[in-house]
């Protein structure tokens, strides 16, 4: 067998998930409109964003909202559903792409917003867009192991400074077709915070049991999507195909232990209209079993994850199995599965 774990759980339950929706929405249209001059110079198309992403509209924070800051409400409200009290808390993990500086980590800033106690360990945990997947498997192996009784997960993501100044870039009378298609998936990014807070099963039984999952890597793509303050350069087919391969050879070796053909929800990592298609005629899926949030929030990184799952909270019932899965960039693909 090639590539990373293949993990199970035993005694961790999914407490609370929790997602937080910027207030200012962005309509792919507002892009064309700020693109329009480089658009007609360079012969390109209106509305590419909605016609091959799908992505419509995403949303941005206000001028006073800081993404960290965001990501203390949601981690906030994810505790204040899941009955946890913070003195409990023994972890904390920030998965957010987004940071405002390189240290202290956003988990300092977060730890005190959430008024931990000075016992529980936290840090960032950053791997693309897979980082709150990774976040789970980690604080659940803590839990499982008797290191730690509670976990909090927090996301915050904030695409607006990223892409204001994509749009200044592109809008410049030097700009190519190529540097378009570059930052292309720059213009599907959406901005939004997320967190989830897990403990021990054993006195939580109405939790919602993590069962384990698998993890691969393709890290010879990690050339394909490079990212940093000022943008974010992508070569969208060589992502899609190699994302493709992972997620299809990933999926082949879980059959060994896992049987995920008749799941009731696929929670996938939201990227595109394409990314979305593909995977589900790739494994065979039932599309009505996976819900979309990127053609109204675009793709908010490893926050987009747990906003999907967190919108489906309500339509699920006891016993429904969920299979929550993604691809980062680097690549690396991760599926867990949640017994609801």
């Amino acid at each position: 067998m090639n590539g990373n774990a293949t993990i199970r759980h035993s005694g961790t339950a999914l407490l609370a998930v929790t997602g937080l929706d910027a207030p200012v929405i962005v309509p792919s249209t507002w892009f064309d409109e700020q693109l329009a001059a480089s658009l007609k110079r360079l012969r390109l198309p209106r509305g590419l964003l909605q016609r091959v992403a799908g992505v419509h509209e995403r949303r941005w924070w206000d001028a006073d909202t800081a993404f960290d800051d965001a990501a203390i409400s949601a981690g906030a409200k994810a505790l204040a559903e899941s009955g946890v009290e913070a003195a409990d808390v023994g972890l904390l993990i920030n998965t957010s792409v987004t940071r405002a500086h390189l240290e202290p980590s956003v988990a300092s800033k977060v730890h005190d917003g959430l008024g931990l106690p000075s016992s529980a360990m936290n840090f960032d945990l950053t791997n693309a867009c897979l980082g709150f997947v990774n976040g789970l498997t980690l604080a659940a192996s803590l839990i499982d192991s008797g290191q730690i009784r509670y976990a909090v997960i927090v996301d915050g993501e904030d695409a607006r400074p990223t892409q204001e100044a994509t749009l200044a870039r592109l809008g410049g009378p030097d700009s190519t077709k190529q540097d378009f298609m570059d930052a292309f998936a720059t213009l599907t990014l959406g901005s939004g915070a997320a967190a989830a807070v897990l403990g021990p099963a054993a006195d939580h039984p109405g939790g919602h049991r993590i069962l384990g999952g698998i993890t691969r890597a393709a890290t010879q793509h990690h050339d394909l999507c490079v990212g940093d303050f000022r943008g974010m350069r992508t070569d969208p087919v060589g992502l899609l195909a190699g994302g493709l391969e992972l997620v299809g050879e990933a999926w082949l070796e879980a059959k060994a232990e896992w049987d995920w053909t008749d799941m009731d929800r696929y929670v996938m990592h939201q990227v595109s209209t394409v990314h979305s298609e593909k995977i589900v005629e790739a494994l065979g899926l039932d599309p009505a079993r996976v819900p979309l949030t990127f053609p109204k929030f675009g793709n908010v990184g490893p926050a987009a994850l747990p906003l999907t799952l967190a919108s489906e909270v309500d339509s699920l019932a006891a016993g429904d199995r969920v299979l929550c899965m993604g691809v980062g960039s680097g690549l690396n693909t991760a599926m867990i599965e949640i017994a609801w």
